[in-house]
């Protein structure tokens, strides 16, 4: 049986490039960098830092189901921003995605991403729960 498996969600935009939505190596699955776009790969919240944070939880929220995880199975999260200043702006979303939980973060700052719509960019990594 093979040690490393990919996911690809329903429900996410095809990816651009040779990448999978996310990756499971054992127990512990390593989620793409992942942007604020629905299915049909619009930008969800174009201009707005806030609403590109909730679609990109949104997004992550469907990775984690996928893969019979929640929020408090991330143990890390590394955050690409055009512009950290905005930082405060997202804390809440982040907030109420994990709860009490507080996964370890890196935050940097950035001078683009793939498209100039996008705002920011968030992967992470969780520990499956046992099967």
């Amino acid at each position: 049986m093979a040690h490393v498996r990919t996911l690809r969600v329903k429900g996410l935009m095809e990816p651009i490039s040779h990448f999978s939505d996310a990756v499971v190596a054992g127990h512990t699955l390593y989620v793409s960098g992942l942007v604020a776009t629905n299915a049909a790969g619009e930008v969800v919240g174009e201009g707005d830092v806030v609403e590109q944070t909730r679609q990109i939880f949104r997004n992550l929220k469907s990775i984690l189901d996928a893969a019979s995880a929640t929020p408090a199975d991330v143990a890390k999260v590394t955050i690409f921003m055009r512009d950290a200043s905005q930082r405060p702006l997202i804390n809440p979303i982040r907030q109420e995605f994990f709860g009490p939980h507080r996964p370890a973060s890196t935050l940097v700052e950035i001078s683009r991403l793939v498209r100039d719509d996008l705002l920011l960019e968030i992967e992470a990594v969780a520990q499956l729960p046992d099967a």
